[in-house]
């Protein structure tokens, strides 16, 4: 890696939490961040690893009505711990939404970071997908675009981002991905780590929960919280290891996301089933 890049401090203890993917029936991500508000669970530092809501962008009004107390929440949290969000495939131009909060976009990751004496890449995952995805990234993220498709979509009364909500609700995040070793032993050769001594790769996006060993390299998949009520906190125990952590109790925040549905027509959402990320 450059040495001019900018490198983060990873705190002892620090939490890290990917792939929540709050929607209108999965409210796990609220919770976790309640908890930390209230001091139940305490951290110096939290990382967030991207997608944690379906869909979230500044220039998307009908996205920031519908989640404004998890951003609220989010922002506030952000002026008591040191938060890092690492914008996602389904999160992105965040900044403006959350002041009190380093957002790093796909633009600037992986993000380098140190911990005890090692250097870790940090990254959503959505990285190194081709020169396709790489243009449709850079579409999806473009601001004048979005912007004027948000105004049309509110014209005709949102059914774009309802539709992109619904289909998000039926996907199934929780599927094991077939010879996923194969297909990140391929994909960690596209990872700068001949420049510079690089010890651990961590990215969420594929909702795996695993780590694989390469050489001296380490390649970490965090557990999706839309799917495990798991999140990890990082410790120095003879080597780095990133500890499970067990939460996600039950409460409710439907009266909010229900009445958003409501007072935009798209009704109730059902249990989610079907297949796809």
């Amino acid at each position: 890696m450059s040495p001019d890049r900018e490198t983060v401090e990873i705190k002892e203890g620090a939490l890290f939490v990917s792939d929540a993917h709050e929607n209108a029936t999965r409210h796990h991500f609220h919770h976790l961040l309640e908890s930390l508000d209230r001091g139940e669970i305490k951290t110096p530092q939290l990382f967030l690893m991207g997608d944690m809501f379906d869909l979230l962008s500044s220039q998307i009004s009908a996205a920031i009505d519908l989640f404004s107390p998890t951003i609220a929440l989010l922002d506030r949290l952000g002026t008591k711990i040191e938060i890092h969000y690492l914008e996602g495939n389904h999160d992105f131009n965040l900044q403006s939404l959350f002041p009190h909060i380093r957002c790093h976009p796909l633009s600037v990751q992986p993000l380098q970071a140190s911990f005890c004496g090692k250097t870790l890449l940090l990254s959503h995952g959505d990285l190194y997908q081709g020169n396709g995805y790489l243009l449709f990234s850079k579409i999806i993220r473009n601001a004048p675009f979005l912007s004027l498709l948000d105004l049309i979509d509110g014209l005709l009364g949102r059914p774009l981002f309802r539709k992109i909500l619904q289909n998000q609700q039926n996907k199934n995040l929780c599927e094991r991905i077939d010879d996923f070793y194969g297909m990140i032993k391929q994909k960690i050769k596209y990872y700068d780590i001949e420049a510079g001594k690089i010890d651990f790769v961590c990215e969420g996006h594929y909702h795996q929960n695993v780590e694989y060993a390469f050489d001296e390299l380490t390649y970490i998949n965090f557990a999706s919280f839309a799917c495990e009520p798991c999140i990890h906190r990082i410790a120095y125990h003879d080597r780095i290891v990133f500890e499970a952590v067990t939460t996600r109790g039950q409460y409710e925040r439907r009266q909010h996301l229900e009445g958003w549905f409501e007072r935009n027509g798209a009704g109730r959402f059902q249990t989610a089933q079907g297949g796809g990320r």
